[in-house]
């Protein structure tokens, strides 16, 4: 059986990309092929995300970030394509051939948190948080593919 693909996007597939595609593959990666990447990729995942998911049991230390344009150019196909950035960032992302559906979930960016290490941290769970509340129970009527 084919798996749906999904990608989620975001500004530098630093953070909130990363953990989305974690969460789908972790709740449902029996069913779905799952990739994310970012308009400008950043250098690396941003060290808080990693903190966040890693007391999550998810290890995104070696993790590489990607560009979503580097994916459109290889003519990659997905079913769902899932931007989770700002609705700017959400304005400049390519558009897939084929039958794709497109949403729109924005979650606040980690990289512009403010604060001393420990309050970003307890900020950037909140939106892992968020994220993982959106995602990770396909039985919940919020489940991003079911709407």
């Amino acid at each position: 059986m084919k798996k749906t693909t999904v990608l989620f996007i975001c500004s530098h597939n630093s953070a909130r990309s990363q953990i989305a595609e974690e969460y789908l593959r972790k709740y449902c990666g029996d069913a779905y092929a799952v990739e994310s990447a970012g308009l400008e990729p950043a250098e690396q995942v941003n060290p808080l995300v990693v903190e966040v998911m890693k007391e999550e049991g998810v290890d995104l230390s070696e993790k590489k970030t990607k560009s979503v344009f580097d994916l459109y150019k290889k003519g990659n196909l997905y079913d769902y394509v899932v931007t989770v950035c700002d609705e700017s960032d959400d304005a400049r992302c390519p558009v897939f051939p084929g039958i794709t559906h497109r949403l729109h979930i924005p979650f606040a960016d980690p990289s512009q948190l403010e604060g001393t290490w420990e309050e970003r941290l307890a900020q950037t769970r909140q939106i892992r948080d968020a994220i993982k509340t959106r995602l990770g129970n396909p039985d919940s009527p919020n489940f991003l593919l079911k709407m």
